[in-house]
């Protein structure tokens, strides 16, 4: 069975949404989806979080990385860049790329904003970086989707994006919304022609 690890960071929940998209893309495939989160970081020192979350998706393993056909990372803009906790999260990631285990691999990448010119191709082009130092095949959003010639908040062809408004309370769009699972498809069916 094809598995597809779609790993994000949310911090107000229009993250976790899109990711929950994303993986009902990739079920829709054949494939599976396995839904992970990483835990929040504190520039300060503090107690470490327990290693499976009260809510959302169980926190991720290098293993999940490891053992994934392809890859959907998520994450909010902080300043035209991924958050903190995912950045994190991969720089811890040097083992997997010292051996190769990533390359050759499709990924797909997904950002929420809080304004609609907040950063959100920035981001999705931050997050696309450490991707490509690890080997992997990068995926975006062709035009030949309706959606990323007509959406008028999130939805670029380097991936799916949403416009979540200052009070994170603009919910997502049905482009937005078709544009997230079409990214999950794409990404399984892709992943599925390399495994073949």
């Amino acid at each position: 069975m094809i598995e597809i690890l779609v790993l994000y960071y949310s911090a107000h929940g229009s993250v976790r949404e899109m990711a929950q998209l994303v993986a009902r893309g990739v079920n829709q495939t054949g494939a599976v989806a396995r839904l992970r989160s990483v835990p929040p970081v504190a520039p300060r020192t503090q107690v470490a979080e327990p290693p499976v979350p009260e809510d959302g998706a169980p926190y991720v393993e290098l293993a999940d990385l490891e053992q994934c056909a392809g890859l959907a990372l998520g994450s909010p803009t902080r300043f035209g860049n991924m958050a903190a906790p995912l950045k994190y999260f991969l720089d811890t990631t040097g083992a997997l790329w010292a051996k190769g285990a990533l390359v050759g691999k499709p990924a797909a990448v997904f950002t929420s904003t809080a304004s609609l010119h907040g950063g959100q191709e920035t981001t999705l082009t931050s997050m696309m970086t450490p991707l490509l130092h690890h080997g992997m095949l990068i995926l975006g959003l062709p035009y030949t989707l309706p959606e990323v010639n007509l959406t008028a908040s999130g939805g670029t062809p380097y991936g799916a994006s949403h416009w979540a408004g200052p009070a994170d309370d603009k919910p997502l769009t049905d482009d937005e919304r078709s544009l997230c699972i079409a990214l999950g498809k794409r990404l399984a069916e892709t992943a599925m022609k390399l495994a073949a």
